[in-house]
């Protein structure tokens, strides 16, 4: 798809923010064909530029988990300690639709690039903050990381099921939902001033965004229900072999009869402990060991996942990452397209997670090589700063301008 086609073409957007949930909403944007300006704070720059895996020998700053939610951006490196710097992300304001931050909150107020700053220059800016807990309330001034929303949430309590103690989980799931909703919204809040031309101030909570994915409890529990956590009723994953399937007879109610009928066992239908759907989830603990007895009764997970799909039960094999990579499918879908890097060639990372009219949303460039890489094409063809002015800022150390 060419540039000038993608929904986004024609959008400036100023980003303020580090780390995940902010980086991936303004990926997702820059995907969508906005022009992304990333300020990051002079020398180090974005936090994860040192995390795992480092692409380059002798650099410590060219992590993959930067590259891939940064790709698509331009750098522009400033102090924002400074009333030089800050006037530099006034200046960029003016000339953008929509700024996204996820400082904890009372940060931007302090650096005058907050929302009350920024609409006096801009009246109809649209501004999008995104934090762990929300911009108001007694937690507001909570740090926040996605384990910690994970622990507060409720949700790992749910997850920790039978196990002695709650655990940690793998899935950043607070960022990244957080950075999800807050891309909607700043997609509704640019309809919105499309149609009427008022601005809007965006509050995102990383801990509201992960209460809001809970699929049962919250809805249960609000109203009287009780906590629906580990063991799911009706969702398995049962060693065959020397690996694992997971399969799910829950959600739909032709699912149960269905697995009845493959499994030749009718009689599980009749039995009083089994036969309505909260029964089942009652008396889970003894229906789940039938079905894995009989799941163990197949030679191989790829063999029990044919008779499933057969059956149209849900189930897949648990793949590990590399696994998933090597699959034709995401081949076919192309999720994981290259991006250039000047140290290694290429750098592989994930697509967006659509298709827009038959083609797959890849980055639309690399992320920055250098802290501040593009700070002296944005100040100059952008803001029109002259080029003595720029040096000047350069020397007095408000900006990078590598």
């Amino acid at each position: 798809m060419k540039p000038e086609d993608l929904p986004l073409a024609g959008v400036t957007i100023l980003d303020l923010t580090r780390v995940l949930a902010g980086p991936y909403c303004t990926r997702l944007l820059c995907d969508l064909g906005a022009r992304v300006i990333k300020i990051e704070r002079q020398g180090e720059g974005d936090e994860m530029r040192r995390n795992y895996l480092q692409l380059e020998p002798g650099r410590g700053d060219q992590s993959s988990y930067f590259t891939r939610v940064n790709a698509g951006k331009e750098s522009v490196s400033v102090d924002l300690a400074r009333a030089e710097g800050q006037a530099i992300v006034q200046d960029l304001a003016m000339v953008a639709e929509v700024v996204v931050e996820n400082f904890m909150p009372g940060v931007v107020a302090r650096l005058h690039c907050d929302y009350a700053t920024l609409r006096a220059l801009k009246p109809d800016i649209i501004y999008c903050s995104i934090s762990g807990f929300g911009q108001t309330g007694p937690w507001r001034a909570r740090p926040a990381f996605a384990h910690i929303i994970n622990a507060v949430s409720g949700l790992m309590h749910l997850e920790q099921g039978d196990e002695p103690a709650p655990r940690t989980s793998n899935l950043q799931a607070a960022d990244v939902l957080a950075g999800t909703h807050a891309a909607v919204a700043i997609l509704g809040a640019i309809t919105r001033k499309a149609r009427t031309g008022q601005g809007a101030h965006l509050d995102v909570s990383m801990l509201e965004a992960l209460v809001a994915a809970d699929s049962v409890t919250y809805a249960a529990v609000l109203n009287g229900g009780e906590e629906y956590g580990n063991p799911r009723p009706g969702m398995i994953v049962a060693p065959i072999g020397n690996r694992y399937l997971a399969m799910q007879f829950t959600g739909s109610g032709e699912l149960w009869p269905r697995l009845l009928s493959v499994m030749g066992r009718p009689e599980l239908g009749r039995d009083p402990r089994f036969d309505t759907s909260e029964k089942r989830r009652a008396n889970w603990r003894a229906l789940r060991p039938i079905v894995e007895s009989w799941l163990a009764t197949f030679a191989s997970v790829e063999e029990a996942r044919k008779i499933l799909s057969e059956a149209r039960i849900p189930c897949a094999p648990v793949l590990k990452p590399a696994e998933v990579i090597a699959e034709p499918h995401m081949a076919e879908r192309q999720f994981f397209p290259d991006v250039p890097h000047p140290g290694r060639g290429a750098v592989r990372v994930t697509a967006s997670p659509y298709h827009i009219d038959g083609e797959p949303v890849h980055p639309r460039g690399p992320a920055a090589y250098r802290v501040g890489e593009h700070t002296r094409a944005v100040l100059g063809d952008l803001l029109g700063y002259p080029p003595a002015r720029i040096a000047e800022l350069a020397r007095s150390g408000v900006i990078d301008a590598p």
